[in-house]
């Protein structure tokens, strides 16, 4: 597969903050990413054969049992054309309790399956001496190049996505759940980053990882430039395409639900920086978690005695949350690759060459 640069690479340096070593949500200690892609076929759509263009991404809190050792957690939805599985209760009592699951649309269901089984075996009390398992699956609609009918993604590929599940760095682009993606009408993805927070003021890191699938070519920022309408008639397949963004935001600050819930709303700044505006047909979802603070299933104590971190501390979290949410959506863009999927249907790469060419006409790069 060609190998294609990140925002970094190219001299696009988003932001003021510094990113993490890997500039990715695993610069977050401990958290864990797995995707299996699944690329079968060509030619006319089959309904429910191929072609196949789709795949599953997990994001593991920690690499412990998460049922057993949950994390503080809260979502976002900035609009609601979507459907997510396990939400309610991440908003109700605050609590992420088995690996987030990203994949498309008609295959919520069996991924949520899979991740039920996958939990039920890891804890033979569930349902039995103890409360039922609350799966969290997000999607987006790969249906332009995907046989999306066909609900490609079994069981076996969320657990395979569990076993290869590691920290380090993170694939990008036509990976995972990202394979059938669009993004601006270029070919879109996953994408991540992160952000250092200075040392007077904690050294927390923040991390983001992006499932991309909306926006209109038009539309599409690269640090201030108008690069889509730089390039509006480059490879331009559809112009139809409203689509979707799930944002999952990792922490190692000690935060409350509810301050991660004021994280959440902060990733409209960083989506809004490149372009998009959560169409009335666009699903978007963000999950804030921590890997500080983790809440255990059993001998918890009556009262919780946690330390949290000062409310006028967030503002440089919220920072650190805008310009890796906006890094990590061009680097879904920028890493992503030119796939042709159902019926001819073709996603272009963005022109890295041509992009260049207009950052250094706006003097963002030299």
């Amino acid at each position: 597969m060609e190998e294609r640069p990140r925002a970094r690479d190219i001299g696009l340096i988003i932001g003021s903050l510094r990113p993490g070593p890997l500039n990715a949500i695993t610069d977050v200690e401990g958290v864990k990413v797995g995707h299996v892609s699944l690329i079968k076929g060509s030619g006319e759509l089959v309904p429910g054969k191929g072609p196949v263009r789709t795949g599953i991404t997990v994001i593991l809190p920690h690499p412990g049992n998460l049922f057993k050792e949950k994390v503080r957690a809260a979502c976002y939805v900035i609009n609601g054309f979507g459907k997510p599985i396990g939400l309610a209760q991440v908003s109700e009592l605050g609590l992420i309790e088995t690996p987030i699951a990203l994949t498309n649309t008609l295959n919520v269901g069996i991924v949520a399956d899979a991740l039920i089984e996958y939990m039920l075996n890891l804890n033979e009390d569930i349902g039995v001496t103890t409360g039922t398992v609350n799966p969290v699956v997000l999607e987006c609609n790969d249906g332009f190049l995907n046989d999306i009918r066909g609900r490609h993604v079994k069981h076996e590929h969320v657990f395979e996505a569990l076993s290869k599940a590691k920290g380090g760095s993170v694939e990008e682009g036509c990976v995972g759940a990202g394979t059938g993606m669009s993004a601006f009408e270029f070919k879109g993805g996953i994408g991540t980053a992160s952000r250092r927070i200075p040392a007077k003021l904690g050294g927390f890191t923040v991390g983001v990882l992006v499932l991309t699938n909306f926006g209109k070519r038009e539309d599409l920022l690269i640090m201030g430039v108008p690069v889509g309408r730089e390039l509006r008639d480059y490879g331009r397949s559809s112009t139809n395409m409203e689509g979707s963004i799930v944002v999952i935001i990792a922490t190692d600050a000690p935060l409350t639900s509810r301050q991660l819930s004021r994280l959440c709303k902060r990733a409209t700044h960083g989506i809004a920086r490149t372009g998009g505006m959560s169409s009335h047909g666009s699903g978007d979802f963000v999950i804030a978690f921590t890997t500080k603070n983790k809440v255990p299933h059993y001998c918890a104590p009556m009262l919780h005695d946690i330390k949290v971190l000062r409310e006028e501390v967030l503002s440089s979290l919220f920072r650190a949350v805008i310009e890796a949410v906006e890094e990590a959506i061009i680097n879904s863009l920028l890493r992503a690759t030119t796939m042709v999927g159902r019926d001819g249907h073709v996603r272009h790469a963005i022109p890295i060459d041509r992009l260049i060419e207009i950052m250094k006409r706006y003097r963002r790069i030299s």
